[in-house]
C-alpha cells in the first residue's frame, strides 16, 4: 500500500508540474521584457517632438503585471534604456516644455523658446503669473548624480523684476505646482533647473540614467549608461529597430519569442519612425519571414509617406 501511495503521489506531482508548464508555456522570468536595440532612428513622440536615436540598447517592459507590450497602446510599455546615445534639437525640447510640461492654464511659464548660442542653452519665455513678463536665461547643461538633466543658469534677466536666481524667477511657482501634482519632472534648485526625461517626455515612457549631456552644434546630446561597454548585437541592417524575446503585439500579429526587426529600406538618411502612424508606414512597406521564423519588416520613412502615397497626376491630352 505504501508503494502504491508513493507512486500516486509522484504521479500527481508530475501531472501538476506538466499542467503548470502547459498553462504558462511562455511565461518569462523577467516580467515579460522584450529586448530592444535601435540604430539611427528619428523617433517621433508627437508631431512636434522627435529625438534622433543614434544607438539604443535596453528593454520594452510592460507597465502592468501579466500584460505584454502592445505597439497600438503606447501606455502599455516603458522603454528602459541601459545604454544609449541620442540627440534632440532645441525646438523639440521647447515643444516638450510648452505642450507637455507647462501646458496647464495655470502653468507659471508660457511661450518658451530655446536656442543654442556660443555653446550655451538660451531659454526665453513669459512668466504667466506675473503678467506675462518676459524672461531670459543662459546656461550650461550637465548630468546630475542620479541621471537627470541639470541646466545651470549663468545669466538671468526679467523685465522690471529683481532676480538673484531661478528660485526668485519662478522656483516657488513650480514648487507649488509640483506639490499639487500639476507638473512632473521639473525641479528648481537655486540657480539650477532639473529635468527628468522619464517624466517630461510624452508616452511611451522612457527610463534610464543619463551619464553625460552636452551641446554639439545645434543639438543636445544625451548619453545613457556606458554605450562603449554595452554588448551590442550585430544586426546586418543599417537603420533599424530590433526586438527579441518574450511576447510582443503589433496590429493583429502576436509574436511569441519575439524576433522582429523594423528596417529602413532607404538607409541614406535616418529611419523616420512615428509610433502613432506606424500602420501607415507598415502598409506602405513589405515584410519577409526569416529562416528562423523571425520577421523583417521594411517600413517607408514617415517623412516620405506623402511622396510615396501621392496619387499620380492626370495629364489631359490636347485635342
Amino acid at each position: 500500500m505504501k508503494k502504491v501511495a508513493l507512486v500516486l503521489l509522484i504521479a500527481c506531482a508530475v501531472s501538476f508540474s506538466i499542467g503548470r508548464a502547459q498553462e504558462n508555456p511562455n511565461k518569462s522570468q523577467d516580467g515579460g521584457a522584450v529586448k530592444v536595440q535601435m540604430h539611427n532612428v528619428m523617433y517621433h513622440f508627437t508631431d512636434q517632438i522627435a529625438v534622433h536615436l543614434i544607438n539604443v540598447g535596453g528593454s520594452l517592459v510592460p507597465t502592468s503585471a501579466g500584460h505584454i507590450p502592445v505597439f497600438d497602446d503606447k501606455n502599455s510599455f516603458e522603454l528602459q534604456i541601459t545604454a544609449a546615445e541620442m540627440t534632440m534639437d532645441p525646438q523639440s525640447l521647447a515643444n516638450v516644455l510648452n505642450s507637455h510640461v507647462f501646458s496647464a492654464n495655470d502653468a507659471p511659464l508660457k511661450d518658451i523658446s530655446i536656442t543654442i548660442e556660443n555653446n550655451l542653452l538660451k531659454v526665453k519665455g513669459k512668466l504667466h503669473k506675473k503678467g506675462d513678463i518676459g524672461f531670459e536665461t543662459e546656461g550650461q547643461l550637465s548630468a546630475t548624480a542620479d541621471g537627470k538633466i541639470r541646466l545651470h543658469a549663468e545669466k538671468i534677466k526679467a523685465l522690471h523684476l529683481p532676480v538673484k536666481g531661478l528660485m526668485d524667477l519662478f522656483g516657488l511657482d513650480i514648487a507649488d505646482l509640483i506639490k499639487n501634482g500639476k507638473v512632473r519632472g521639473v525641479q528648481v534648485e537655486k540657480d539650477d533647473l532639473i529635468l527628468d526625461p522619464g517624466e517630461i517626455l510624452p508616452p511611451p515612457k522612457i527610463s534610464g540614467k543619463i551619464t553625460d549631456i552636452h551641446l554639439d552644434g545645434n543639438n543636445i546630446v544625451l548619453i545613457f549608461g556606458e554605450p562603449k561597454k554595452y554588448p551590442w548585437i550585430k544586426v546586418p541592417q543599417q537603420n533599424y529597430m530590433a526586438y527579441r524575446g518574450n511576447k510582443l503585439q503589433f496590429g493583429k500579429l502576436l509574436m511569441s519569442d519575439t524576433d522582429l526587426v523594423l528596417i529602413d529600406p532607404a538607409p541614406k538618411d535616418p529611419f523616420d519612425f512615428y509610433l502613432d502612424r506606424y500602420k501607415d508606414q507598415l502598409v506602405a512597406g513589405y515584410s519577409k519571414t526569416t529562416p528562423s521564423f523571425g520577421l523583417n519588416v521594411y517600413m517607408v520613412d514617415f517623412n516620405k509617406l506623402k511622396k510615396t502615397s501621392a496619387p499620380a497626376k492626370v495629364v489631359k491630352k490636347s485635342k
